[in-house]
């Protein structure tokens, strides 16, 4: 899985927001707040990991039961793709 290229991460003050380049400006209104993980998985998208290299990594960086983390990366996936900004 890969973030388009028409998508950035940048952090705002304390928060993390998603906004879109390019062509993209025309077809996406508005940005996408993220926490920190959610930019911590993000940023793991936008070099093309996978699901498992998304839980390894969550599972190195955070404290977190390994059920709980494929969850949450399993909702923030679905949510990615609902705002279309997967390749």
């Amino acid at each position: 899985m890969k973030i388009k290229d028409d998508f950035i991460l940048r952090k705002v003050a304390d928060t993390y927001v998603v906004v879109p380049v390019n062509s993209m400006t025309l077809d996406f209104n508005g940005i996408i707040n993220l926490n920190e993980t959610g930019a911590f998985l993000f940023e793991l998208l936008q070099k093309g990991a996978t699901k498992e290299e998304l839980l390894d990594k969550m599972l190195e960086e955070y404290d977190v039961p390994q059920k709980k983390a494929s969850e949450d990366i399993d909702i923030f996936i679905q949510k990615v793709k609902d705002a279309d900004i997967l390749e």
